[in-house]
């Protein structure tokens, strides 16, 4: 290991590689450090069932990664990455044995919500026409000026409504209110909170502007595509190499932590002080997740057949059912018909299982830190909808919130977002700083993960802003 690098990352997470490439990119000498065996931090696959079953013990789905700016910089296609899009993105079954699909159209998706279907072209299309340019502006710090201020201030306020409010006010029927919950509830917060409108708007932009994909062979490919062409720039990777001090680091001239401010505290220790110890001291984590993955021996029994075209499947029912299950957890419990959300990749991917066989993928919201099993809850929501799943079931594997953390330290409690995605920690995350989130109070040392604007989700775009300020402020 060189004595000096021009700059040392702390974390081989999508945004710790996101930020050595970007370095790399500029000509400078980077190390990563990595603590796990395995780089990817949230990206990560392995065989968690049965030997030859390939499961995302996080990340699964990816229409960030395939929006990302940075990621279509890539040549990642070369380094082994293919994504596969399923025929729809996303299926939201209902209980009278019929689902909606999100098409890539938004014709083809308005054409099943009935007198709603002019309201969701209306609420959608601009967004999605202006997807390329618009896109940007959400991956990142809050955009001053923004590149598209009236399709930006649009977004804006239907997106600071919370979604129960404006699925409620937009849309009249169970159909289109269930399908903009269910994506709404991928912010991890009660549905009757401010800004959780921007989830639903975000995840429908992504669906039909670009879809939802999951890579050929599982989420490590992500990473190791990531990895690969790093080391094609000069960029050296070391894994099991657990950063506890900032004495134990390479002298280098600037550093970047892939790590919770928590993480990032303990590290530091006493170096960081004032108003900006206090901030990331009070950065607070969001809900938790309790995951499972199950090996099958064929694809889930669907009672709505369509659902077999998507790679991700909503369970959940209503919005009031769904706003109730993330009103639970708000609140510190667990709803016994929790909003679940699935995927099946196998379906798509045949890498994923032996011939014949099949995956699932799946988790529902919890508190933070919770220590119950929600194994039988999330299995009866399956079969609510498939009846027969628990007999197609040849092995299941599960993470509580305290294992998600195990897996992955950024996961706090279980919180895949590294820290709740409310009103109060989109833009203003880790600390109070909209010029330059990342900068620390030390010189020369940034923060580069989900903790990070734009938050949680692969698309390695908090690593690239971190690595473009320590650009303009260490390197020019």
């Amino acid at each position: 290991m060189k004595k000096k690098y021009d700059a040392v990352i702390v974390g081989a997470g999508p945004n710790g590689l996101a930020a050595a490439i970007t370095i790399a990119r500029a000509g400078h000498s980077v190390l990563v450090l990595e603590a796990n065996e395995t780089i990817g931090g949230g990206a990560r696959s392995a065989q968690l069932t049965l030997p030859r079953f390939i499961h995302d013990p996080c990340s699964a789905i990816h229409p960030l990664a395939l929006a990302s700016p940075f990621f279509k910089a890539l040549p990642l296609e070369k380094f082994g990455l293919d994504w596969i899009h399923p025929a729809a993105p996303l299926a939201h079954p209902l209980d009278d044995g019929t689902a909606i699909i999100l098409e890539r159209s938004i014709d083809a998706t308005a054409a099943q919500l009935g007198r709603d279907a002019r309201a969701y072209a209306r609420l959608y299309s601009p967004f999605v026409r202006g997807a390329e340019k618009f896109v940007v502006d959400l991956l990142g710090p809050l955009p001053l000026p923004p590149r598209d201020a009236i399709l930006f201030t649009r977004f804006g306020i239907n997106a600071l409504l919370p979604a129960s409010l404006l699925a409620r006010f937009i849309f009249r029927d169970v159909r289109a209110r269930a399908l903009f919950a269910g994506m709404s509830a991928h912010s991890m917060l009660s549905l009757d909170a401010p800004i959780t409108s921007a989830f639903g708007l975000t995840l429908g932009i992504l669906g039909h502007s670009v879809g939802w994909p999951l890579p050929r062979g599982g989420a490590q490919k992500i990473a190791d595509a990531l990895a690969g062409y790093l080391k094609s720039l000069g960029g050296e990777i070391v894994a099991n190499q657990r950063v506890t001090s900032l004495d134990e680091l390479p002298r280098a001239h600037a550093i970047l932590f892939d790590t919770t401010p928590r993480e990032f505290l303990n590290i530091a220790r006493d170096r960081v002080r004032g108003i900006y110890r206090a901030q990331l001291k009070n950065f607070r984590y969001g809900a938790g997740v309790f995951k499972m993955d199950w090996a099958l021996d064929a694809p889930i029994p669907w009672q709505a057949q369509e659902c077999l075209r998507a790679g991700t499947v909503h369970l959940g029912g209503t919005l009031e059912e769904i706003a109730a299950s993330e009103r639970a957890v708000a609140r510190g419990a667990v709803s016994a018909r929790p909003y679940v959300l699935l995927a099946q990749q196998s379906l798509f991917d045949p890498s994923r299982a032996p011939a014949g066989k099949h995956t699932a993928w799946a988790y529902i919201h919890v508190p933070n830190n919770w220590n119950g099993d929600a194994t039988e809850i999330i299995e009866n929501q399956i079969e609510r909808f498939a009846p027969g799943f628990r007999a197609r079931i040849l092995a299941r594997h599960s993470y509580s919130p305290a294992q998600m953390e195990q897996h992955d330290a950024n996961f706090v409690g279980g919180d895949i977002n590294a820290g709740a995605q409310n009103l109060f920690q989109l833009y203003t995350r880790p600390a109070w700083n909209f010029l330059n989130p990342y900068a620390t109070s030390l010189r020369g040392i940034y923060l580069c993960s989900s903790s990070t604007p734009p938050g949680g989700g692969v698309h390695g775009m908090c690593g690239y802003h971190a690595a473009r300020a320590a650009l303009r402020e260490i390197f020019q």
